[in-house]
């Protein structure tokens, strides 16, 4: 029986596989390179800042625009403020207004008062936050765990001397009248408190949050101090024209202190005049009058005069009757305003679509964004910012039994609530 002949056959097997395994290894070398390591961020402040900026698709393919949000609620802190929080403390303290060991007090609705808990042990500094009783009870148990003094107050207009921001201005001045008073006692107790010959006296007790390391009070002043502003002026505003390639259209948020939205649209217009900006309004908030009709209240008011809780709406940290020194530094081409079920909705249908756990303010800003896509047309790229996340919203927002309660049980199966079939 003769052989059988393989030579040929095996060698050009042979051939085609060293072949191919000398070209893989070539590409392999080509294409595997080097990891390149980047540097950790130095410590909470440095991881705070440069959130990225997302495609909200469902939005986008609704309207036809490029929805995109900046997404805040990633910050350290949880929320927009983080940044706030940072610059208001660095300025005071370069400043010579704060010291390392003072006590920084501040009027808040929740996330700039949980930002500057989360931040002031960086700096050394401790934290007093006056709240509204109405705040969902969650951001003062978050305040609580993160070691600030949490003293809650009845609602009322910002002309009464016991409205939030009245009373926290109050506590920095009695912050700086005690350590003028004690800081001659070196002597201290097991819990930090400073004795006067050996005794303590009730009001010290009562008042530990200003104790024998406390250097004195600075009140933040979110509303009128002009860092919250140059903190979205630098930093926000900047982070949304590099990230889109400076290819946008238009901006919009709500607003509490003015803050957020006049830094970026300052921010924005000033690089390009041809970026619209917008504020979205909620309920009870008279900046939508303001902006539109040029007056904050109807006749039968004075402005800035009013003696009850000025707000009617579920919406956590935005709307206010009065101008503040930041919100007049915004650059604003309109106005829109939003309702409390069309949050509530927008909540529900982000979460359903885009799996974004937002809070009630990003919900009323995604609800703008929508608005101004329907003024200005498809085609065009519409910023807003998801300010936090639903996680401080729960005992209101995202309470089926109190949003019945108020009327405010959604029910849509799409955007039909912002007439889009």
């Amino acid at each position: 029986m003769a052989p059988v002949k393989v030579a040929g056959p095996v060698f050009a097997a042979l051939s085609i596989a060293v072949l191919s395994y000398l070209l893989c290894n070539s590409r392999s070398r080509k294409t595997h390179k080097p990891i390149s390591k980047k540097k950790p961020r130095r410590g909470l402040i440095e991881a705070i800042g440069n959130t990225p900026l997302i495609r909200i698709n469902s939005l986008s393919e609704a309207t036809g625009c490029e929805i995109l949000g900046k997404a805040e609620f990633l910050n350290p802190g949880g929320s927009v403020k983080d940044r706030v929080a940072v610059k208001i403390i660095e300025e005071a303290l370069e400043s010579g207004q704060l010291a390392p060991g003072g006590v920084v007090t501040e009027g808040s609705a929740g996330s700039t008062a949980i930002s500057l808990a989360t931040v002031a042990p960086a700096y050394g500094c401790k934290c007093h936050v006056v709240i509204p009783d109405d705040v969902a009870i969650e951001k003062s148990q978050i305040l609580e765990a993160l070691g600030a003094t949490v003293e809650r107050v009845r609602p009322v207009s910002i002309t009464h001397k016991d409205h939030y921001v009245n009373v926290a201005r109050r506590r920095a001045l009695e912050a700086n009248e005690f350590a003028s008073k004690h800081g001659k006692y070196i002597g201290m107790d097991a819990d930090g408190l400073v004795q006067a010959n050996g005794h303590i006296s009730e009001e010290e007790k009562q008042n530990s949050v200003f104790s024998s390391n406390c250097k004195g009070g600075f009140f933040a002043d979110q509303f009128e101090n002009l860092a919250n502003f140059r903190a979205h002026y630098e930093g926000t505003g900047p982070e949304i024209w590099e990230q889109t390639g400076g290819d946008l259209h238009a901006f919009v948020a709500a607003a509490g202190t003015g803050g957020t939205l006049a830094g970026v649209s300052r921010s924005l217009q000033e690089k390009s005049p041809n970026i619209k900006c917008f504020l979205i309004d909620p309920p009870g908030s008279g900046l939508f009058n303001k902006i539109t009709r040029g007056v904050m209240y109807t006749r039968e008011e004075a402005e800035g005069r009013r003696l009850k809780n000025p707000f009617d709406t579920i919406t956590e940290g935005i709307g206010i009757n009065r101008l503040t020194q930041n919100f007049l530094m915004a650059e604003l081409d309109g106005a829109f305003r939003g309702t409390d079920m069309e949050a509530v909705e927008m909540s529900r249908y982000l979460l359903k679509n885009d799996g974004l756990f937002v809070g009630s303010s990003s919900a009323m800003n995604c609800v703008g964004a929508v608005r101004v896509a329907q003024s200005i047309g498809p085609g065009h790229t519409i910023v807003t910012i998801l300010c936090d996340s639903g996680m401080r919203h729960l005992s209101k927002f995202y309470d089926s039994q109190y949003l019945s309660q108020h009327g405010l049980t959604p029910t849509a199966t799409g955007l039909e609530f912002l007439g889009i079939s």
